[in-house]
């Protein structure tokens, strides 16, 4: 029998605007309810970011992230908790001095960065392995700070999510395997067709998977356009499928989704209609060698 396919819905991110969509989820509540329906649509694992209820911008509030797990909880969802490590990595140049931070920089302490993980200990954390420029900024996560991140993550019992932007993330996450500092089967997931990234397209997508160390789990999402596209491309070579908010505020081409939920039933059409079948929470926890509920 095919492996199951597993689905991760990223259900709302830090850089989707609710300008874009009024339907983004944002309050903790609502991020939580989120999680609750993709799974009852046929998500296996729900990514989470939290926001400042006020502002809508990112945060690394744990109190806000204990509530989104308490919530899910409460509700009687199984659903796989994936929680990011993202936020506080960009550093923003000032115009007047680029080696001095301007406004919009977030970059901190990795503890920092970890600590909802060190205290929550979800079964899943995102573990960005990109340094990079994205539009008017740059990204940093260098190998001390990721080896932080990954000792939390290990002592938490968590599994990283390992991100990957570009061939480099690749290589220096396969250095952190060899070394021992990262698990082995890893657990890999391909962004696709950010600025200045990988590109969403078969070559680059086929080059990076060729990469891999062996028995590693993937997956590969695409951005905006790419979204539903990069899904069925990545279960047609053999991955794990992502979409969600965090990645496209529309359905169709158009047309604004209602709900993460509506574009998890729609991802979930693709694959099945491609012959595969979607993995339950229990299902994925097997195949990723995470803890049963």
């Amino acid at each position: 029998m095919a492996k199951k396919t597993i689905m991760t819905c990223a259900v709302t991110g830090n850089g989707t605007l609710p300008s874009q969509n009024e339907n983004l989820p944002v309050t903790p509540a609502e991020i939580a309810q989120a999680a609750v329906d993709a799974g009852k649509a046929g998500a296996a694992i729900a990514h989470m970011h939290v926001r400042d209820p006020e502002t809508a911008k990112g945060s690394m509030d744990i109190t806000l992230y204990r509530e989104v797990v308490d919530r899910i909880r409460d509700a009687g969802s199984d659903i796989v908790i994936n929680l990011t490590t993202g936020e506080g990595q960009r550093f923003v140049p000032s115009e007047e001095d680029p080696s001095v931070a301007g406004p919009g920089t977030t970059l901190c302490h990795p503890t920092l960065r970890s600590a909802h993980v060190k205290e929550l200990k979800p079964e899943i954390c995102t573990l960005d392995f990109n340094t990079m420029v994205n539009k008017t900024w740059t990204v940093i996560n260098t190998p001390p700070t990721l080896k932080v991140m990954a000792g939390i993550a290990n002592e938490a019992g968590t599994k990283p999510e390992i991100e990957i932007f570009d061939s480099g993330d690749l290589n220096m996450a396969k250095d952190f395997i060899a070394k021992g500092i990262l698990k082995s089967p890893a657990m890999f997931q391909f962004v696709m067709g950010i600025n200045f990234g990988s590109a969403a397209n078969y070559q680059t997508l086929a080059y990076l998977i060729s990469q891999l160390p062996e028995q590693s789990e993937w997956a590969a999402f695409g951005i905006g356009r790419n979204a539903f596209r990069m899904m069925a491309l990545s279960y047609l070579m053999g991955g794990h499928v992502r979409i969600g908010m965090e990645d496209t505020v529309y359905i169709d081409k158009g047309e604004l989704c209602k709900s993460n939920a509506q574009l998890v039933e729609k991802g979930v059409s693709i694959v099945e209609s491609l012959g595969g079948s979607m993995a339950t929470p229990a299902e994925a926890r097997d195949i990723l060698g995470l803890k049963q509920l």
